[in-house]
Order: structure tokens, then C-alpha cells, then sequence
């Protein structure tokens, strides 16, 4: 059976990281931190999403004169809805007492 969209693992650590604190802008290089995702991995999951408008892109100016502008991203409300989903279903999967946590769910 194949895995339903937006669910492989690296998605799934990437939904978790942006559901921690879903109304803050992030940077995709914070982002590959917190996720242990390598940018070649962490940026297309990125472009994809934002792509299906799942996510919210924004520029950041940046302080220092001379250094670029900064990619920012969120997730949508359509966005935070999959990421929970897909999380749940992941969880559900899962035995133990990890399935009872939904990460972004209080």
C-alpha cells in the first residue's frame, strides 16, 4: 500500500518542527537544525509544500549590511490542518504511549 502523501518521515519532522510554534516565521537554516534534515532534503519538502500552498513564504531583511534577505516560512491554516492529520496517522501507527501525543495539539 502506498504511503500517503506528506507522510515520509522527513515530512513528518518537518510538520512536527513547524507545529512546536505554528504562528512563528522560521528560517529554513533553523529549520534543518531542530530537524537534523540536510538543506538537499529540508528544501525541496519546502518548495513542495509552499507549492501546494500549504505553507506561507515570506523575506526577511536582514540586519547586517551586505548579507541577503532571508527565506522565512509557516504553515498555512490548510497547512496546520494536514500536519496534524498526517501526525496523528503517524502516531496512530506507532505502539506505545507515543501514539496518545499529537505534537501542536494541546
Amino acid at each position: 500500500m502506498p504511503r500517503p502523501p506528506h507522510a515520509s518521515p522527513q515530512t513528518l519532522r518537518l510538520f512536527e518542527a513547524l507545529l512546536a510554534e505554528p504562528a512563528r516565521w522560521r528560517y529554513g537554516y533553523d529549520l534543518s537544525r531542530e530537524t537534523g534534515l540536510a538543506s538537499g532534503t529540508l528544501y525541496p519538502i519546502l518548495m513542495r509544500l509552499s507549492t501546494q500552498q500549504l505553507l506561507d513564504t515570506g523575506w526577511e531583511a536582514s540586519d547586517e549590511p551586505g548579507r541577503p534577505p532571508r527565506h522565512t516560512y509557516r504553515l498555512t491554516a490548510d497547512g496546520l490542518v494536514l500536519a496534524r492529520e498526517r501526525l496523528a496517522a503517524a502516531a496512530s501507527r506507532k505502539p506505545g504511549p507515543a501514539a496518545a501525543f499529537v505534537p501542536g495539539k494541546a
